[in-house]
């Protein structure tokens, strides 16, 4: 006897409302297996693989390449009876190609638990197949509901739902409609419409490279980072004669112990961890009314890749010793490389350390993440001649910006906390503890 299973989308993390289906591995007829990926989405935090939740025959998809659809909506029909499993296991599995996501979730039954077939719903219930725009949420206008991803946005952004115009799954006004709104809103001048942009002038030989979701993802982050957060910026130049000699007395050991090399970022680290105990109205998020001081300090950490940018998260850092720090950056680095990062591990953060120093620049002005206060950024560390009670002296000297939220921070509290982390890293000496 024949029986179906509803695929859903899952929550591919615990701030990640909604995906985007980038591509189907699979089409209608094709067999699906149990814990074989099934389709590939596209969120504000990563890319994901989505396993197949059962074995069985795919009957029929309900939303298309390029749809946002809410977590828990239904996007495709398995046939799961015993016809199906048997048809499924004498049919060859569909090639796959490989795929560049930027993060592969961990254990498919954690992405897509198994769905028993749906049984008889009381009237009352949603037809299966319902759109995500009828899912439970803010009834906006034409009877639509709001996800809370795009609620959030709207708030952020100071956006009216009822002007949006939707171009989700059955209308469904999208994430990524309130920013484009927002963002057309503020570049026109009241009472007239965006300007068309300029014609790009090509060149024989110049070369086309298509912007991937991954880096229109990131655009759409930074934009939204610099239209709603009022940018600050302060830097102080550091003395790190400590923190050298204290890495140069500890590296050896510490690769032997560890099986890795003992680098600046986590005295840095502990620099920022430092100062934000001391001033937690850093550690916040400014909520419009209100500000959100965090208890735990979850630190983001930048990772350039060849073609991205992630942030993974050190959760409660503040727990962790200058090595429970060097580990927990080299795990999440080394793992950000190989695309092994779970969801959840780029969402949470409430401050971010940045390491530009390392490719040698001495001055950044970056980009904070948006719903934190700050973003500190270490530099190169420079041999140079500076004054030492009036004479000359060579000395390795590192400058440590800030960028700030002007909401949250004055330059007076911008000021302190930048000249806490400057002094924590300046009382670094040969007895300060590694473990």
């Amino acid at each position: 006897m024949a029986t179906t299973t509803r695929v859903v989308m899952p929550q591919l993390g615990e701030s990640v409302h909604e995906g985007t289906i980038s591509k189907w591995l699979v089409k209608p007829g094709d067999k699906v297996v149990e814990f074989e990926p099934m389709l590939e989405v596209d969120t504000d935090k990563v890319n994901a693989e989505v396993p197949a939740p059962v074995t069985g025959i795919l009957r029929e998809i309900l939303a298309k390449e390029g749809e946002t659809v809410q977590a828990g909506a239904e996007i495709a029909v398995v046939e799961t009876g015993d016809s199906a499993v048997k048809a499924a296991s004498e049919t060859p599995a569909p090639v796959l190609p490989i795929h560049g996501e930027v993060a592969r979730s961990a254990g498919g039954a954690a992405l897509a638990p198994k769905i028993d077939a749906p049984k008889a719903q009381p009237e009352s219930a949603p037809p299966p197949g319902r759109p995500a725009a009828d899912l439970p949420g803010e009834r906006g206008g034409e009877g639509h509901r709001f996800s809370p991803g795009v609620q959030m946005a709207a708030s952020e952004l100071n956006v009216d739902l009822a002007k949006v115009t939707g171009t989700g799954l059955g209308g469904r006004v999208t994430k990524k409609d309130v920013q484009d709104f927002a963002s057309k809103a503020t570049s026109a001048p009241p009472g007239s419409s965006a300007p068309p942009p300029a014609p790009v002038t090509r060149s024989e030989g110049d070369e086309v490279v298509q912007l991937t979701r991954v880096r229109r993802l990131i655009a759409e982050n930074m934009t939204r980072s610099k239209q709603t957060i009022p940018h600050a910026w302060q830097t102080q130049e550091v003395d790190m004669s400590g923190v050298v000699a204290s890495r140069n007395a500890n590296k050896g050991a510490f690769q032997k112990q560890e099986g890795f090399s003992l680098t600046y970022l986590p005295y840095v680290m502990m620099a920022a961890i430092s100062a934000l105990r001391e001033h937690p109205e850093v550690n916040s998020t400014f909520n419009e009314t209100e500000l959100i001081v965090h208890r735990d300090i979850n630190l983001g950490i930048s990772v350039g890749l060849e073609d991205t940018l992630l942030v993974p998260v050190v959760r409660r850092a503040d727990g962790l010793s200058l090595a429970g720090l060097a580990r927990a950056v080299n795990d999440l680095a080394t793992r950000a490389r190989n695309k092994q990062l779970k969801a959840d591990e780029l969402a949470g953060g409430t401050f971010t350390v940045n390491n530009s120093g390392t490719f040698g620049t001495l001055f950044s002005y970056s980009v904070i993440t948006p719903g934190q206060a700050g973003i500190l950024t270490m530099e190169a560390i420079v041999e140079r001649p500076v004054a030492v009670q009036g004479m000359i002296g060579i000395k390795p000297m590192m400058y440590l910006c800030f960028s700030f939220d002007h909401r949250v921070l004055d330059g007076l509290q911008a000021a302190r906390f930048l000249t806490s982390a400057r002094k924590w890293l300046e009382t670094v000496s040969l007895e300060t503890p590694i473990y």
